[in-house]
């Protein structure tokens, strides 16, 4: 039977979070890559209901990572600041998939995709009741934004800023520190 100790876990925290963030990072960054990749082979890019469940890929996503991170890195145990820490680190790998994705898509994949995304923007303007020449100024002010490297850093930061906050909520639940830190114990699992 494995044996678990202070010491064990002492030596598991010496693992970094960038490290120990990696994989669960880039595989939240992946899954975001493919519900992209499905919306976008359904002709969905642009429906905000269905571009809404990429909240609920990051909440979930976010907690399984940091919570694999406490429990195969940290043995277990993580403090408070540490789960919202380790939630940013996810947050920046996820993210940086996920800009180079949104940067090839828009460049590569589809490079007309950004003429339909200005369309599609001033036609829900046009719809909200705006006039032409108040869509025509909103336009050529978010038209700075809408570059695919501008779309691809504001996708990292984002996603970061995101995963931060679930961070925060979800370390009321995810922190978990033992009892007495100090004490070095020797205990059998059976």
């Amino acid at each position: 039977m494995p044996e678990t100790n202070t010491q064990t876990i002492m030596e598991q925290n010496k693992i970094s979070v960038w490290k120990g963030t990696l994989n669960p990072g880039i595989f939240l960054g992946l899954v975001l890559v493919l519900y992209s990749l499905l919306l976008y082979f359904t002709d969905q890019t642009f429906n905000k209901t269905l571009g809404s469940v990429v909240y609920l890929i990051y909440i979930a996503g976010s907690v399984l990572a940091v919570r694999s991170f406490r429990d195969k890195v940290r043995g277990g145990y993580i403090s408070y600041g540490q789960v919202v820490g380790a939630g940013a680190v996810v947050g920046l790998y996820a993210g940086i998939v996920a800009g180079v994705f949104t940067y090839i898509l828009y460049t590569m994949i589809d490079p007309g995709l950004l003429d339909k995304l200005l369309e599609f923007t001033k036609q829900t303007m046009l719809d909200k009741g705006l006039t032409d020449e108040q869509v025509e100024m909103s336009l050529k002010a978010s038209s700075f934004m809408m570059k695919p490297w501008i779309m691809a850093i504001s996708s990292v930061i984002n996603s970061v800023f995101m995963i931060t906050i679930i961070s925060l909520i979800a370390g009321i639940f995810l922190k978990r520190e033992p009892e007495n830190p100090f004490q070095v114990q020797d205990q059998e699992e059976e």
